[in-house]
């Protein structure tokens, strides 16, 4: 969902530019950060942490925003930016900082020999719409076949069987998909394809999404080590930080009473912290304490962060109304 919600016609120009320092920020941030806990020693792993620490689960956002009539404003524009980048720029340095099956510069070659598949499948999707395949997908859009869900399922599964096979984790195939099923269903025609795909992600995927992550969550640890139990808060603190400090570079694109809102949406985060965390504890690089403290940090910044945000909007608009009848 998130590589289907990644319109660059949208956030193109300054908001994409302004996402972009913001990520970079937050990740040096989260690098001194995890170097410094490295030191205390705390963590194991500072770029595992770091990377985590400079995370958005964009995904989660798109559904939060859309309700709140977020998603189409201009505040809406540059969190969708912020968390495109936040959560693509993770997915890239995932793939080739902790995926050790091959040297470097081997990594380097198959992330680009990817990249550029997916944009050739993306360049078909936009470019290549032969009538006589448009009309048997339009027609099958509502018979039992359902076969463009079908054909999106599938392009699914070819791109991240095709991530794993060249050593990367799940998640860059993932978002290929999403990319070039949003750039296959863009405009009026493919508004039916987007809901029925959203219908699928939203209504079952997703619920599955949380319930596993609920059932690995290792609760038994977190309980049992008063480390963890003191490094959950301070996580979550720190999610806050790294992610919010680059709100800063938006003080002439943000209304002042917008930017706490604005740091609390691209500071929430669990999707890449689970599989961060998921990686670590499997090659050995992170203790299940700290993966477990992640892991619960993003899961109250997913319960509190956008739920705060969405409060602070409320009142912002409710007070609207109001200057406007003193003036």
């Amino acid at each position: 969902m998130a590589g289907m919600e990644l319109d660059l016609e949208r956030v193109r120009g300054r908001p994409l530019t302004l996402a972009i320092r913001g990520w970079v920020l937050s990740l040096v941030l989260g690098l001194v950060v995890a170097a410094f806990l490295y030191v205390l020693p705390i963590v194991h792993s500072p770029m595992m942490v770091g990377l985590a620490l400079s995370t958005t689960a964009l995904g989660t956002l798109l559904p939060i925003l859309r309700d709140a009539g977020q998603l189409e404003t201009e505040f809406g524009r540059l969190v969708l930016a912020a968390g495109a980048v936040g959560e693509f720029g993770p997915v890239v340095m995932v793939s080739l900082v902790l995926t050790g099956q091959y040297s470097e510069w081997l990594k380097i070659g198959l992330m680009l020999t990817f990249v550029a598949i997916a944009f050739g499948a993306a360049r078909i999707a936009l470019g290549t719409r032969p009538p006589r395949v448009i009309d048997l997908l339009t027609r099958t859009m509502e018979s039992s076949s359902q076969l463009p869900v079908r054909v999106s399922l599938l392009l699914l599964a070819a791109f991240v069987v095709l991530s794993e096979n060249f050593g990367f984790e799940l998640i860059p195939g993932a978002f290929a998909a999403g990319m070039v099923v949003g750039l296959a269903s863009t405009g009026e025609a493919g508004k039916a394809l987007r809901h029925k795909v959203e219908a699928v992600c939203f209504g079952f995927l997703v619920p599955f999404f949380f319930v596993t992550s609920g059932i690995k969550f290792d609760l038994a640890t977190l309980l049992h080590s008063a480390q963890a139990m003191l490094l959950l808060p301070g996580f979550l603190i720190l999610l806050f930080v790294v992610r919010g400090v680059p709100v800063f570079l938006y003080s002439h694109d943000l209304a002042k009473g917008q930017r706490l809102p604005f740091a609390l949406y691209s500071a929430t985060a669990l999707p890449l912290l689970v599989a961060i965390s998921a990686i670590g504890v499997q090659t050995g690089r992170m203790h299940s304490e700290i993966a477990a403290a992640l892991v619960g940090a993003g899961m109250l910044s997913v319960l509190l962060f956008p739920t705060f945000a969405g409060v602070l909007l409320s009142r912002i608009a409710l007070s609207a109304p109001e200057r406007t009848n003193l003036t």
